[in-house]
């Protein structure tokens, strides 16, 4: 089986939903976010304050680079991973992509209520959260769309069903391969 890479703008489920699959499908997962805090030994705003976007970034690919050697496993990747065609690439040769959306107000609401969000995802911009959702979810939704197998709108879905959605997917998936 293909890794399965969840992509999407921050607070779409990503995480939540990778844990929930991998209990699920038995298999391990990975946040690149995570693999990033504990190489660097400090939290993501720390690395921005230290470094600037472009230091993340350059830990982004190197945790990327280390994660597409493994297989059969679920990665839920940063929001601004897929801008680096690298990191496209890298997937890509092994992955299924499952691109997790939600509109602009969800983001924001769940950005709000999510103390880790707002504590560990420094800001982008510096614009209101909106504009700035609006804005970054506009220039990153044309490459979700180019690696997406599944889209899953996860708005108004609790994370079993849109784990549910994704399990259907790589069932009929396998069905298809099987009967061909």
């Amino acid at each position: 089986m293909k890794n399965i890479i969840l992509t999407g703008y921050r607070c779409t489920g990503k995480t939540e939903v990778g844990k929930r699959l991998s209990e699920r499908l038995k298999l391990s997962f990975y946040d690149t976010d995570e693999v990033i805090i504990e190489k660097a030994g400090m939290p993501i705003t720390e690395i921005v304050k230290k470094g600037g976007w472009d230091a993340f970034r350059l830990k982004e690919k190197e945790a990327i680079r280390e994660l597409g050697l493994n297989r059969n496993c679920i990665i839920a990747t940063g929001g601004g991973a897929f801008e680096a065609l690298e990191n496209r690439e890298i997937l890509k040769s092994n992955g299924l992509f499952v691109w997790l959306s939600a509109d602009v107000k969800t983001i924001v609401e769940r950005m709000l209520s999510d103390q880790k969000s707002m504590s560990h995802r420094p800001s982008l911009s510096h614009d209101d959260l909106v504009t700035e959702c609006s804005v970054i979810l506009g220039k990153r939704e044309p490459v979700y769309r180019e690696l997406a197998y599944l889209t899953i709108d996860t708005s108004d879905k609790g994370i079993n069903k849109v784990a549910d959605e994704i399990c259907r997917f790589l069932n009929q998936n396998r069905q298809t391969k099987r009967n061909r």
